[in-house]
């Protein structure tokens, strides 16, 4: 017999019909499983199992349970995997039946029916390696869609479970990754902090981008200038021209001066270039281009979208959601064109096309673009959201194999102004809607007056005070395509085909930050941890994400995009076999001690805090203990008589050392401490710190 074991119960479900389509057996239910012909089918509950935690490898010296130095960090030989909750008696009765089922004598095949994903291929994997204890033929049954007719022939095509090592391989080697950040830099920054902060490899990171964007918002200074602006009326029509020059705002008379100049000069068309073109659709979509779309056009946050996804894939209507490629394997053509005879029988005018810019094998990792399946549901059976979500995806299919062309007429006209500045005005029309009556291509018609090539053009220039905009918030689509690639660059002509190709490079060389499968989990755990809030489609940093990045600077603890690509690029390097999980490992434990090291530093450079509630020395206004805090190092005293006696950690952007509190506590002085930042100026001193009236002050005496 066959025993499939699939990641949760409504994909066993799914492979139930399937096995009905393939071979007309109706399958059975049991308690936790179901039978029929020559199958069991089984599942898991997603994660059966889950790392050790760190006292399973470092038990503490004496017993204790409550986190310390005593154990981390804590870097496993090898790692151990336990029962993820021993005390839900649910996940304890399904591992023993699985396990049961497993070692059926009857049962010759196993079938890892997990996600078609790193993660989802080493869930069933973690799970085998506990139970099962006789040897079995082990296969891989791989879903693109979860509809009977994709899982039949899923089923008649399985792979040995082998082909997708190097994929458990990746798996395996994240897993442990993050475990390793998270368990050693968490353990150790709330330690030493006295706050509990979440330390991880891709979460900072993240948090880290929309810090950074706030603060360079909140300190951006508006540089004014003055810019030559002519909006005059030419046979009725307004053309505005803006000139590419720009004057400080201390020059109103220059700009005064040369907007008379072009005055003077006049303007006239002196060219016209028309051309009818064809307009091409929108790509197909990966999960976050689609959650791109729907968080700016229904505000839906990451977590709602790929939730509605997730079921409508579930359901059997759309293909497998956690894709990061917007292109379609060759493989796929007659699934396709069965879709499209579907979709054309509702009355949308869809015709095939073998074209790269749909069917393309280099620009697909593991899956393809998200389309709907030929199973296509009625709207009265999908909630409004899961109705917008799917109709989103389904509009797009519809406009990339749309039989109608868009047919637009494009207009370039170029105004001169003598031989001062020449203007290009660029118009679109659009004479063929063709499949834009679908999908919104984001492409907005502008006609240009009907002027001819030597006609002249009315102008006034005159000076008009700009300033220069701050940054903009992250919004769910900024924040994703910064994600998708945080090394990109922004060029002004860079052409959509470069972007495209710098995209996918990104992605297989391990360059995203996070991956399609894992980002929109990130990201709400930040939203829960209140490191950063999302209002509509705008995310901004919170309080304690501030603190969270704060804090890490203070401790020198770098989680930055270039050492997160860093480790991404050593998973793909694992899953191309030019990588072991070991040496991917040895890369994260590397930076994970280079966190750890304390170094002995002078004290003008010293940086060093020290743990929460360390003694730091005796109050100098009451006499009692002053200790380490979150933020400052204070007495602790306050609570018993008042005393407000503190130093703050952070002055004038300088990290205080221990030393350095210790030695302006005992001797009333530090020596000099260097870089300290200018609130006014913003550039860099040198200074001494001395306690005056009980308060540190700075001392440039010495």
């Amino acid at each position: 017999m066959v025993l499939i074991i699939a990641e949760k119960p409504s994909l066993g479900r799914n492979i139930a019909e399937g096995v009905k389509h393939l071979e007309g057996i109706t399958m059975q239910s049991r308690k936790g499983y179901m039978i029929g012909g020559n199958y069991i089918i089984t599942w898991a509950f997603g994660h059966l199992f889950s790392l050790a935690d760190i006292e399973h490898y470092n038990p503490a010296p004496d017993g204790q349970k409550y986190w310390s130095m005593a154990n981390i960090p804590c870097f496993p030989e090898n790692f151990d995997f336990e029962v993820k909750d021993t005390a839900d008696q649910g996940i304890r009765d399904q591992i023993k039946l699985i396990s049961d089922l497993c070692n059926r004598d009857d049962v010759d095949t196993v079938v890892n029916a997990g996600d078609a994903d790193r993660e989802g291929e080493i869930i069933i994997r973690i799970c085998l390696s506990k139970v099962l204890k006789k040897t079995k033929t082990m296969k891989r049954l791989w879903l693109p869609d979860q509809t009977p007719e994709t899982v039949a022939a899923a089923l008649s095509d399985m792979k040995d479970s082998q082909d997708y090592d190097l994929l458990a391989s990746e798996g395996y080697a994240r897993t442990y990754i993050d475990w390793l950040y998270g368990v050693n830099l968490t353990r150790y920054a709330s330690l030493k902090s006295g706050t509990l902060l979440r330390v991880g490899r891709v979460i900072v990171p993240i948090v880290k981008a929309i810090y950074d964007r706030d603060l360079a918002i909140e300190n951006f200074v508006p540089d004014i200038y003055y810019a030559m602006v002519s909006k005059e009326k030419t046979n009725g029509e307004e053309i505005e021209l803006v000139s590419k020059k720009k004057f400080e705002k201390n020059k109103l008379k220059a700009a005064e001066a040369e907007c008379k100049i072009y005055n003077e000069t006049g303007a006239f068309v002196k060219g016209i270039k028309k051309k009818k073109d064809k307009i091409a659709p929108g790509k197909l979509y990966s999960l976050s281009k689609l959650q791109n779309v729907l968080g700016k056009k229904y505000k839906m946050s990451m977590k709602e979208s790929l939730d509605i996804i997730q079921k409508l894939y579930e359901e059997g209507y759309l293909t497998y959601p956690r894709t990061n490629s917007e292109y379609l394997a060759t493989a796929e053509k007659d699934k396709i064109k069965k879709i499209i005879e579907n979709i054309s029988k509702m009355g949308y005018p869809v015709a095939f096309k073998d074209s790269k810019t749909i069917f393309d094998d280099s620009k697909i990792e593991s899956h393809s673009a998200l389309t709907p399946t030929y199973k296509i549901p009625s709207k009265d059976k999908l909630s409004e959201k899961e109705f917008q979500v799917y109709s989103t995806v389904f509009r797009r299919f519809v406009a990339v194999f749309c039989s109608e062309e868009c047919l637009a007429d494009k207009t370039e006209m170029t105004i001169a102004v003598g031989e001062l500045e020449e203007f290009v005005l660029k118009g679109l029309v659009i004479t063929q809607k063709g499949w834009t009556k679908y999908d919104d291509g984001g492409k907005n018609d502008k006609t240009l007056p009907p002027l001819k090539k030597g006609d002249l053009v009315e102008i006034n220039f005159k000076p008009t005070e700009k300033q220069t905009s701050p940054p903009k918030h992250y919004t769910i689509e900024t924040l994703n395509n910064y994600l998708k690639n945080p090394f990109r660059e922004e060029k002004a002509n860079k052409s959509e085909e470069d972007d495209d190709r710098d995209e996918y490079l990104a992605m297989f060389e391990g360059l995203e930050l996070g991956t399609e499968a894992t980002r929109t989990g990130i990201i709400d755990n930040a939203r829960k941890s209140k490191y950063i809030e999302l209002k509509k489609d705008v995310y901004t940093i919170l309080p304690d994400g501030r603190y969270l990045i704060e804090s890490l600077k203070m401790m020198n603890i770098s989680m930055d995009k270039f050492k997160t690509a860093e480790l991404g690029k050593a998973l793909k390097k694992v899953y191309r076999g030019e990588f072991t999980v070991k040496e991917s490992v040895e890369l994260a434990k590397k930076e994970i001690e280079e966190a750890f090291e304390i170094k002995d530093m002078p004290p003008e450079t010293d940086t060093e805090t020290g743990f929460f509630g360390d003694v730091v020395g005796k109050c100098p206004l009451c006499g009692g203990v002053v200790k380490k805090y979150s933020r400052s190092y204070a007495c602790s005293s306050y609570k018993e008589n008042g005393c407000k006696f503190g130093v703050y950690l952070v002055i004038c952007g300088r990290v205080i050392s221990i030393k350095n509190a210790r030695a302006l506590i005992e001797t009333g002085k530090t020596s000099k401490i260097k870089n300290f930042i200018s609130k006014r100026t913003g550039k860099s001193f040198d200074a001494c710190l001395k306690l005056e009236d009980g308060k540190a002050v700075f001392d440039f005496s010495t």
